[in-house]
């Protein structure tokens, strides 16, 4: 899908240009959810497609009844996954600002999960959303051998993922993010998760971009030459394979990647490539992400300064 020219302005939404998903949007926000049963029905083969539509209209929907009332009115298994969907999002809302309803919930949020579980075997996006959560305790699956730090973690959980789905491009970012210092994990870790991980896919797949999150979670600007790691060979290396073997794909996804493609062009314009980094913003559009760029400074200014290094135009 060509995600559009640029005409001035970011357009920070998250349903991008799946344009079915940003109408059904429109309807969430109304209060109306027939529309969102349809445009998950269609995702029912497609799981990396489930995945971002769901995931999507939970966020629009996380600060209404309406899911509530979906499911009670018309229960089906789109119904229990936003569900699961927004009580994830809740509960991790609710750990994050320490508020005292954070364990119930997150009993409520697990309950859900089980509940579009059973309601659709097969689909990996319940695990995943429950995966989610692992952040906010500390599981002690012993890791697989390959790993050097060998990093406990919800392994088992991320396996039964595997099982369904083995390439599930959210459940990896989840899983990767159980390794994080702000969660408990260590930068070590992380990398040599995301390392891990990563190596397993082919070239053109874009978990390859792992390491690339997984340098940018462990940015540290108190550091001696923060900004220059990006330039070292190894990264640098990285990139541009990713720029070589996975950009190419980008045009035959049915939305327009742009987190994944914001963190690659972050890591061209940090290494200096500016050349190939020109090319990936063509590839996003005017669609923008907060991440990567918020981990350096503000979203839009960090962006517009990206742009600019590649004689791209800024919004005014």
């Amino acid at each position: 899908m060509a995600a559009g020219l640029f005409e001035g302005q970011y357009v920070w939404h998250p349903a991008a240009d799946d344009r079915l998903l940003a109408n059904v949007c429109v309807d969430v926000r109304a209060g109306r959810y027939r529309s969102a049963h349809e445009a998950l029905v269609e995702t029912r083969r497609d799981f990396g497609l489930r995945a971002h539509r769901s995931l999507v209209l939970a966020s629009e929907a996380a600060d209404s009844d309406l899911v509530e009332r979906w499911l009670d009115e018309e229960p089906s298994a789109e119904a229990a996954l936003v569900w699961a969907r927004v009580a994830v999002l809740r509960a991790l809302r609710a750990a994050d600002t320490r508020d005292e309803r954070a364990e119930a919930l997150e009993r409520i949020a697990l309950t859900a999960c089980d509940r579009a579980a059973a309601a659709n075997p097969l689909d990996p996006t319940p695990w995943t959303a429950r995966l989610a959560m692992a952040r906010l305790h500390r599981i002690s699956d012993p890791a697989p051998r390959g790993l050097l730090t060998a990093p406990a973690g919800p392994w088992r959980l991320f396996a039964h993922i595997l099982s369904l789905d083995p390439w599930h491009r959210e459940a990896h970012h989840r899983f990767l993010s159980c390794f994080f210092s702000r969660y408990g994990g260590s930068v070590n870790a992380a990398w040599d998760v995301a390392a891990f991980l990563g190596q397993r896919a082919s070239a053109d797949s874009p978990l390859r971009l792992l390491p690339l999150v997984a340098l940018v979670e462990s940015y540290n600007p108190t550091q001696l030459l923060a900004d220059r790691l990006w330039e070292q060979p190894q990264w640098r290396s990285t990139a541009l394979a990713i720029y070589q073997n996975w950009l190419p794909t980008v045009a035959g996804y049915r939305f327009t990647p742009v987190l994944d493609l914001a963190y690659l062009a972050h890591a061209l314009v940090m290494g200096k490539c500016e050349f190939e980094a020109r090319a990936v913003f063509s590839a996003m559009g005017p669609y923008a992400s907060r991440m990567p760029w918020s981990a350096f400074g503000e979203p839009a200014e960090q962006l517009s300064r990206a742009r600019r290094a590649c004689g791209l135009p800024v919004p005014p």
